[in-house]
């Protein structure tokens, strides 16, 4: 729970009645959570735990017979982000967990505004607490963050190429097509034109166009190479003409 909340923003952590509390314990497995360790409150009842919340989300595995208004997590965490994000001042929410064993209590879901069900195959649909508060944690942090951080990109991506770097690339490509007889019975307009809409949705950079151009170029270097070696065929395909095998 502790690297949950550290992973997504979630900063105070309240404890009902815990078996055992060993802050030491706990920060040798939640490494670098010590901030978290030290605000985390312990309260005698849930009551008192849940008190100055505004809007309180259970969480269960299935729904059950009591009327209660239930929300797919994704729906869930839309409603406390409005809540966080949206109002003025931010709302206090509050997301209860039960126990590992036996989930939360009818009596505690009686006091939840929502309730919280992350929807799994019916024959196995029970989570262990960590993996329900990763589930909802995640999708609170999408819809209050945003998750929208550039991702990291390969380190030698360069800028995208200019139309004419582009056309460049189609050229090399289409005369190294050509020089191995690739079209054959096929329109070179047409291939080149569905390579055209392959590269250009595959977005590349100016490395990786370059890239494809020399693929091209090479095919000529290789055949140049070929016809032009001692003995070898000219049509560069290394093959034996019939008056040399006689």
């Amino acid at each position: 729970m502790l690297r949950v909340m550290k992973n997504f923003g979630l900063d105070d952590l309240r404890l009902v009645n815990p078996d055992e509390f060993d802050a030491y314990r706990l920060e040798g497995i939640a490494h670098r959570t010590a901030d978290l360790i030290e605000a985390c409150s312990i309260h005698e009842s849930l009551d008192d735990a849940i008190g100055d919340a505004t809007f309180v989300v259970g969480t269960t595995a299935r729904a059950r017979t009591a009327g209660r208004t239930y929300l797919r997590a994704r729906d869930a965490a839309r409603s406390i982000g409005e809540r966080i994000v949206e109002a003025d001042p931010p709302e206090r929410v509050a997301i209860l967990f039960g126990r590992e064993d036996r989930g939360l209590t009818n009596e505690a879901l009686d006091r939840c505004h929502a309730v919280s069900i992350i929807p799994t195959v019916p024959e196995y649909s029970s989570l262990n607490l960590a993996q329900a508060a990763l589930v909802l944690a995640y999708e609170i942090f999408l819809v209050v963050d945003g998750g929208l951080e550039e991702l990291p990109r390969g380190r030698r991506a360069t800028r995208p190429p200019t139309q004419q770097e582009l056309e460049q690339t189609f050229d090399a490509i289409a005369d190294g097509l050509s020089r191995i007889d690739f079209y054959k019975a096929r329109k070179p307009e047409a291939v080149m034109r569905t390579l055209r809409t392959i590269i250009t949705r595959a977005d590349p950079d100016l490395r990786e166009a370059r890239l494809l151009a020399a693929v091209g170029y090479e095919i000529g270097n290789y055949l140049d190479r070929r016809a032009g070696a001692p003995g070898e065929d000219q049509r560069g395909d290394g093959s034996d003409t019939a008056e040399s095998k006689a």
